[in-house]
């Protein structure tokens, strides 16, 4: 199976990522990425694949995995109504305090369970329980509070007894580290300014390749469409926006770089089968 490096996406001047999924299906490939990730499915069931360990997920599963493990999801059905996936997805840097984490004491857990990581782990109860209940209270923070509270969530994970490893002791980590200066030029420009309207045309010149190589090149490391990957990155920051509820609808279509409000609710519903007002709402139901 042929394997993609994704490239996460973070909100400025952040060392975390928390977001609401809500989508008809899993439908992300065999895939890695530097960042380290903790999945909750509140909802939804199929296989979960994590480096060579292959096993059903149901309801309320939690998994956390380390920095370039090899993984996705495949729902059980492509049912729209049958299988839809909601989910909370917490997302932090490889070195988010390293050097904290791995000289004082009071990080010790942590360190330990992050190790552990790179064979992933998944939490069964009762302690999953009580992890899925603070991850729910996560994805209403923010800032400070947020932060505190994500350390907090750590210290919890790495105290209890209940987990499994899924990879197999003798999996190995291949290096999948295809970061060449080109891709990480690209990505940085577009993580800096998808905010903005930017073309194909532009980040091409940037990177001194005429605009058909460029779309090609693109289109081979990502898996994606340009236009496709930069409204992907749009639609999720809007999503982060519409549940931390401090901006209007409006507002958030032009924040996160639409130039009209129509073309912004079709490009949201075509992405999470919803439009923003439902999803926010959705979103509020689910974490009640």
């Amino acid at each position: 199976m042929k394997i993609m490096r994704e490239q996460v996406s973070f909100p400025p001047r952040s060392l975390l990522k928390v977001k609401w999924d809500d989508f008809p299906h899993f439908t992300y490939p065999w895939h890695f990425h530097s960042e380290f990730e903790i999945v909750y499915v509140l909802k939804s069931s199929g296989k979960r694949f994590v480096a060579d360990n292959v096993e059903p997920f149901t309801e309320g599963d939690i998994t956390l995995l380390g920095s370039n493990l090899p993984h996705f999801w495949k729902s059980e059905s492509d049912d729209d109504s049958e299988n839809r996936v909601n989910a909370i997805v917490v997302q932090f840097h490889s070195d988010f305090f390293r050097e904290e984490i791995n000289s004082y004491p009071e990080f010790h857990r942590i360190s330990e369970m992050l190790k552990r990581a790179a064979r992933g782990i998944h939490f069964t109860p009762p302690a999953a329980e009580k992890i899925g209940r603070m991850l729910k209270r996560l994805l209403k923070l923010n800032g400070l509070e947020r932060m505190l509270y994500f350390i907090k969530l750590m210290d919890v994970m790495a105290r209890t007894d209940n987990y499994r490893l899924l990879a197999s002791k003798g999996y190995q980590l291949e290096e999948h580290r295809e970061l060449n200066s080109r891709l990480d030029k690209i990505m940085h420009f577009i993580n800096t300014n998808y905010q903005r309207k930017i073309t194909q045309e532009e980040v091409a010149s940037k990177i001194g390749m005429t605009t058909a190589a460029f779309c090609r090149y693109f289109r081979e490391k990502t898996g994606k469409g340009f236009i496709y990957f930069i409204n992907e990155m749009r639609i999720g920051y809007a999503c982060k926006l519409l549940i931390e509820n401090h901006l209007s609808i409006s507002q958030i279509c032009f924040e996160c770089g639409f130039n009209n409000l129509s073309n912004f609710n079709r490009m949201f519903k075509r992405q999470t089968g919803c439009t923003p007002g439902e999803y926010q709402q959705q979103f509020i139901r689910a974490t009640v």
